[in-house]
């Protein structure tokens, strides 16, 4: 058979067209000015994040470079900031393995990582001169493309969050951080988490919000990603009618989890056939139904309490019916059920009536830039109280004996919230971003 040069020449051409348009998924970067260790790609302190590079520096931030010479090309050098910087790699959906090497051959190092939207990764880590330390996570990156003709439905608070945006942002905290290295992999077989709930599950971009979803990436080996798709202000309708659910399911595999955690916001909703034993009950029935169509695994989470104090010291439920409903749903349909709302009032009631306030956003005027008046919220967490339901939702995940537990880190102990981490013994370390305006939802 005969085949043409001309239609040798159209194949060659259809194939190089075609590695174009897709997208790159896999990068091996050496940061610093000195010697490029093989098979990697060098960042100069002056590559400055643009879409036609693919990755760099982002958001304004900038490092120094410095090179201590030697053998090791890949170690030999690093880049470094006073101020926190972010560095961002455009990647389509999906889930990656990030692998990070930290260090110097001359001097200390101290880095506190998290990843876009504040998703907590790395609690502050040290090393000495000459020492390094290499650190992996599996992370979600996500799209709200569902399909050609379908999208998830954002909100205007939304269309600015590095959680949507078209690329993975890491942002490197810290005394000094000394960033000598980074690799990214397609994780295409990583077990995902998926999260839907309200603003005490969401991703929060600015201090000093926080919710545990953005909390729990920190306590998790490799294998396993966080995929949040939680927002400020929804309900179980509003989660559906925005198309979230469905994003959800076009991209769960078998074997893949998503955590529900609603009922702050549902309690507002009035209709004739609303509240705890009907729509509500009625919508947990079908998440966890449509997710096991999928061969996911559904958890019900009872939502958070709120900080109501009543007089004996005691918290008293504002929720009404809705943890009560969310019980009775998990046990119909025999699915696990982490009771959060629980752990949280005991939480709350350890801190006691004013050092509860501390694990929430009360912060006196001026604390944060552009803030005039006194924050006061008694719903919304803090990065403190955000961290302590997180560790709350991990014994959730032991004492229901999930699957998950495998992918717990090492030096995840077991945690009582009647028993909580000291404050003074718990450092954050902000975020650039900050905000005054409370988050949807109550």
């Amino acid at each position: 058979m005969k085949i043409s040069v001309l239609t040798i020449g159209a194949s060659m051409l259809l194939a190089a067209s075609a590695a174009a348009q897709s997208p790159k998924t896999t990068y091996k970067f050496d940061f610093g000015p000195g010697k490029t260790a093989a098979g990697y790609q060098q960042v100069l302190p002056t590559a400055t994040y643009s879409d036609a590079t693919g990755y760099g520096f982002d958001f304004g931030t900038t490092v120094t470079g410095t090179d201590r010479g030697g053998k090791d090309a890949l170690k030999s050098d690093f880049v470094t900031s006073r101020q926190p910087f972010y560095f961002s790699v455009k990647l389509p959906e999906g889930n990656y393995n990030v692998t990070v090497t930290l260090g110097d051959t001359k001097g200390p190092s101290s880095t506190f990582l998290k990843a876009e939207s504040r998703r907590l990764l790395l609690e502050t880590t040290a090393t000495k001169p000459g020492q390094f330390t290499t650190q992996t996570f599996t992370l979600n990156v996500k799209s709200r493309r569902i399909s050609d003709t379908e999208t998830v439905s954002l909100k205007p608070r939304e269309l600015h969050k590095l959680d949507w945006d078209d690329r993975l942002t890491l942002e490197f905290d810290g005394a000094n951080p000394c960033l000598a290295a980074l690799e990214i992999t397609p994780a295409p077989t990583a077990t995902t988490i998926f999260l839907a709930g309200n603003s005490t599950v969401v991703n929060q971009d600015d201090e000093p919000w926080a919710a545990w979803g953005q909390m729990l990436p920190r306590f998790l080996k490799p294998g396993v990603a966080v995929a949040n798709h939680a927002e400020s202000g929804l309900t179980l309708g509003s989660f559906l009618s925005s198309k979230r659910l469905t994003k959800v399911l076009s991209v769960m595999k078998p074997g893949d989890y998503l955590f529900i955690e609603f009922g702050h916001n549902d309690q507002k909703d009035k209709g004739e056939n609303d509240g705890a034993w009907k729509s509500y009950s009625e919508r947990l029935h079908l998440f966890v139904q449509e997710v096991r169509k999928k061969g996911g695994i559904p958890v019900i989470v009872t939502s958070t309490s709120r900080r109501t104090f009543g007089a004996d010291g005691k918290i008293e439920n504002s929720l009404g019916d809705f943890p009560a409903a969310a019980r009775k749903v998990a046990e119909e349909e025999k699915v696990p059920l982490i009771d959060l709302n629980a752990m949280s009032a005991k939480f709350y009631e350890a801190l006691g009536v004013e050092e509860s306030k501390k694990a929430l956003v009360h912060y006196p005027a001026n604390t944060y830039p552009n803030q005039p008046e006194p924050l006061a919220d008694n719903t919304h967490f803090n990065p403190y109280g955000a961290y302590e339901l997180a560790k709350c939702v991990v014994e959730g995940i032991k004492t229901n004996k999930l699957g998950l537990v495998k992918f717990l880190k090492n030096d995840t102990l077991t945690f009582d919230p009647a028993k909580p981490d000291a404050l003074a013994s718990w450092i954050w370390i902000d975020s650039p971003r900050s905000a005054v305006t409370k988050p949807d939802g109550n």
